[in-house]
């Protein structure tokens, strides 16, 4: 028998889960009863109407019938069962690879038959490829389902008829209004959505009833949805105010120093910085200067000086006697920092130290050493520093370039390498992939976010044209032409499926073929597989103006500085994300030279592509380009997880609920004031142990 608080009992109570489902459904994160509650449908299908198979469109999934009026077996490259069904408003043909002698006697001429699967464009004409279907009786009407049918997020082993037996023992014990309580105070109400009761809502989804408008319900965007999208936002709001708190507790090194060695740097430095990296240089000396640990975010655009701004800070925790780490995603990208801070710090006085997964042991034993006993001020690297020999004397300041190639977790896995009994680093993340502001307000809402808003002066916007590769030879002529006029010209191959090797042969490929087309410029190539010291040769010759054009693969997306390249052809462009568009884009235009970036794409382009390709020619803006990227890739890919240690969202919408996120910050801060035992009442609700925020 169950018992009055039913729901957090062990998912075994129910009626057909034994030790072999339970082991099944806790990959799901499935364990009490509740949890079954919270698993809510994917999607529906709606198998509540049979629809005229003259009205069908591609896409669609739907219910149909009709009687066969021609069955065959076809040979082709595969073998398949053709099914011919029409219903006196039109026709449609049923396919199937995998059939046996039985069905295709069933499915003989003059059977009629109902079916439910998806629309597609076949050879000739409309398909469905293996629908569901049942032979029907000639004669008569037979019923369609009375409600929508729900689909779940599964696991191998738990089919969806189970999924939904189980649901419905659940919402049995729903009866009991106390069982579900309302965790969400009404002072926290900032969006019409709260005011509706969460059991109504639950069973909605799970149930949803027969007059349901389907349209809103498939497009989730029913006021029952909505209720628990926010409930949903408000619970990932509070998980990452969690981190926020629980990093608050800690104490930090207090990073205050005379601020001669900020004098020397300034004098040394061959620009002034601009009033926005001065305004986020000052934020972030007021947080190092505090004995809490800092979390902030620095977004700017491709160029806008981000490395800088972390230099002045690398500065302060060392002139505080401290030591700082500065950690990039790519190898080519610590290169350059580690040549950019050795050339900035060194002549101050201070040692700075590479650390990477491409060095010898020896090599990688020396740094080790020499961190450990506080030879080495500054380290810059990659992954490499993540590991469990890197050992730091009294590390204040840790500093992570592209943040989104991160996860949450690794970056606290830095933080934690500094830590000291109850102490812990100073924290500085930098992004040039614009985040929009509701997606920053929920993925980072851990951090404080600073934005450098102003490019560097004499900085020219880059041109962008979009072309076919047919006019290839046209292209060469304009890289020529930029040549001759002593311009420098990056031509970049995009990746070929998924392999190094051959997106490294492609650029090979590319290079041979420039230097035939091109035999009076110096051509150079540069690609991943390359030894590191061999990639910075062909970088330095380039920097220097000794090569005309660099053939490269996406290794130079980030951190390359060379202002006299003014020209830049990316090949396959439809291949790359509009942020990793952006990002390479942003390698010219450097200079005060006016600058062109040419996309070159293989016709036919999709949709999509065509969207993104049209967008980067339209705007050099950044957090437009981000904004945009986002609606066609959506908010998982944007920030590169789907990001280890963010929760993924499983009702709400981080593109569609826009309106709420924009109050979620107001409805955690009244949560917190009015019920704050609620906050991780909720958290586990919605996340359950899924995801340990605080902790690596």
């Amino acid at each position: 028998m169950i018992e009055a608080n039913a729901l957090s009992r062990p998912i075994t109570e129910l009626k057909g889960v034994g030790s072999k489902i339970a082991e099944r459904l806790q990959k799901l994160g499935i364990t009490q009863i509740q949890d079954l509650l919270f698993h809510l449908p994917l999607r529906y299908q709606d198998r509540t109407r049979l629809l005229p198979l003259g009205s069908l469109k591609p896409s669609q999934e739907c219910l149909i019938e009709g009687t066969v009026r021609l069955s065959q077996v076809k040979f082709g490259r595969r073998r398949s069962l053709l099914c011919y069904i029409d219903d006196g408003t039109g026709s449609i043909v049923l396919r199937f690879f995998h059939f046996s002698k039985a069905q295709q006697q069933q499915l003989e001429q003059g059977v009629r038959v109902r079916c439910f699967g998806e629309v597609r464009n076949g050879p000739s004409s409309l398909e469905m490829v293996h629908p569901e279907y049942k032979i029907i009786a000639s004669e008569g009407i037979v019923p369609v389902d009375a409600d929508l049918t729900p689909i779940y997020p599964t696991t191998e082993g738990v089919h969806q008829i189970g999924f939904r037996k189980l649901i419905k023992q659940a919402l049995d014990l729903l009866n009991n209004e106390q069982l579900l309580p309302e965790l969400i105070p009404p002072q926290a109400h900032f969006h019409e959505a709260a005011r509706y009761p969460l059991s109504d809502a639950i069973r909605f989804v799970h149930q949803p009833p027969p007059d349901v408008d389907i349209t809103l319900l498939l497009e989730r965007k029913h006021p029952m949805q909505r209720r628990l999208a926010y409930e949903e936002l408000l619970a990932q709001q509070l998980s990452m105010r969690q981190v926020r708190i629980q990093t608050q507790r800690h104490k930090a090194p207090i990073l205050l120093s005379d601020k001669q060695h900020q004098k020397a740097f300034f004098n040394k430095l061959p620009f002034p910085l601009t009033f926005a990296q001065q305004r986020v240089v000052n934020e972030i000396l007021v947080d190092i200067a505090l004995d809490m640990p800092m979390q902030r975010l620095v977004q700017g655009d491709v160029g806008s000086g981000k490395t800088v701004v972390a230099a002045i800070a690398v500065l302060e925790a060392v002139a505080a006697g401290y030591q700082a780490v500065m950690m990039a995603p790519t190898e080519l990208l610590a290169e350059q920092h580690f040549q950019t801070f050795k050339a900035w710090l060194e002549p101050l006085g201070i040692t700075v130290g590479w650390c990477a997964g491409k060095q010898t042991s020896a090599e990688r034993k020396q740094v080790l050493a020499q961190l450990k006993v506080a030879e080495i001020s500054v380290a810059v690297g990659t992954h490499a520093l993540f590991q469990d020999e890197v050992v730091f004397n009294n590390l204040g300041l840790v500093v992570i370039d592209e943040q989104h190639r991160f996860g949450v977790h690794q970056r606290l896995a830095l933080r934690d390498k500094g830590r000291d009994a109850n102490s812990f680093p100073h924290q500085l993340v930098m992004t040039a992939t614009p985040i929009p502001r509701t997606l920053a307000m929920t993925a980072y809402a851990d951090l404080n976010v600073s934005v450098i808003d102003e490019l560097p002066p004499g900085r020219s916007a880059v041109t962008t044209a979009v072309i076919p590769d047919t006019r290839r030879a046209d292209i060469i002529e304009r890289v020529h032409i930029a040549c001759q006029d002593k311009r420098q010209v990056y031509w970049v191959c995009t990746l070929v499926e998924e392999s190094e090797h051959l997106q490294c042969q492609a650029a090979e490929d590319a290079a041979n073929e420039l230097k035939s087309a091109l035999p009076d410029l110096t051509i150079a190539l540069v690609h991943g597989r390359m030894k590191s010291l061999e990639k910075e040769q062909v970088m330095s010759a380039f920097k220097a103006g000794d090569t005309d054009l660099l053939v490269a693969t996406t290794v130079i997306e980030v951190g390359v500085d060379v202002p006299n390249a003014s020209l830049m052809v990316i090949e396959n462009a439809e291949r790359l994300g509009l942020a990793q568009l952006h990002q390479l884009r942003g390698r010219v235009g450097r200079g005060e030279v006016q600058s062109h970036c040419v996309l070159m794409y293989h016709p036919p382009l999709s949709e999509n592509g065509q969207a993104r390709l049209s967008c980067l020619r339209d705007t050099n803006d950044g957090f437009v380009i981000a904004q945009r990227d986002l609606e066609l890739r959506g908010p998982g890919e944007l920030l590169g997880t789907k990001q280890t240690g963010l929760p993924q969202l499983r009702v709400a919408d981080l593109m569609e609920d826009q309106d709420m996120i924009a109050v979620m910050s107001q409805a955690a801060d009244a949560l917190l004031d009015n019920t704050p035992q609620n906050s991780k009442l909720l958290v586990n609700r919605w996340f359950g142990h899924k995801i340990d925020f605080g902790h690596v």
